[in-house]
Formats: structure tokens, sequence, C-alpha cells
């Protein structure tokens, strides 16, 4: 199996693993970070986990990696260190996603599938259908 066709991990299970670290689970969206994410709704925070991502982490060899992610600040940032989805050594480590090789399509997805799993969680909002419905039908923009 090649790089490019790896399976992805099975969620519950990877959130029973993380739940285990001390590191992992030490991350919680504070405050500030909640209101954030209900202001600007799920899906739109999870627009964002997309880009960063793919600036941040889709290249073989991304710019500062190890550091390219901060630790608070937005949403995501958080996310992201709570599910090892930081760093390319993270990724190895952590989701069997290999360092140096581009990130496609399927992993893209997966990581962002971990990211809003744990959003999620972390908001008590209903699920990422759900608020996009609400978003699509109950906007005030």
């Amino acid at each position: 199996m090649g790089a490019a066709e790896i399976e992805v991990r099975n969620l519950d299970q990877l959130f029973l693993t993380l739940g285990k670290s001390a590191f992992r689970s030490r991350f919680y969206l504070r405050a500030n970070e909640q209101r954030y994410l209900r202001k600007k709704t799920l899906p739109v925070v999870l627009q964002h986990a997309s880009e960063f991502l793919h600036d941040r982490l889709a290249p073989a060899r991304p710019k500062n990696d190890g550091k390219q992610t901060p630790m608070q600040g937005h949403p995501v940032f958080v996310a992201q260190h709570a599910t090892a989805t930081c760093c390319r050594r993270c990724l190895e480590e952590w989701h069997a996603i290999p360092m140096h090789v581009d990130l496609n399509d399927k992993q893209m997805a997966y990581l962002l599938a971990v990211l809003s799993r744990w959003l999620e969680t972390q908001s008590g909002e209903v699920s990422t259908d759900d608020a996009l419905k609400q978003q699509l039908f109950f906007s005030d923009d």
C-alpha cells in the first residue's frame, strides 16, 4: 500500500487513545475561543481549518514544521494540538500519515473530520450537518 493509499484511523479508537494522553487531554477551548466558535459557526471554523491544513501541513515539508501551529488564539489551533494534527511528526506518530509526502484529499478530509469531532465535543453544539442547516436557514446575515 503506497503512502497515498494509507488507511485512516477509526475516530472512536483515535479519541480513546488521545484521551489517555496527559498532554493531549489537557487542551480545551477557553471562553474567548468558544465565543469565536459560536459567533462564526462550526462550518466557518472548519473552513479556516481547511485553509490552515492546506497552508501549514499539506506540503511534504511545511515551513517551520513542528512550530507552525500556535497553542491558542483560534479554536482550530487548540483542536490541532488536542488531536495531534499540529505538525507532520504528530501526523506520522498519531495518524500514520507519513512525513515528507504531500497530503492527499482523503487525508485532508480525515484530518478535518478529526478536528470537527473535537470542536463539536468542546462546543456542545449540534452536529456539523445540523449546524450547517442552521447557518443556511436561520442566519441573521
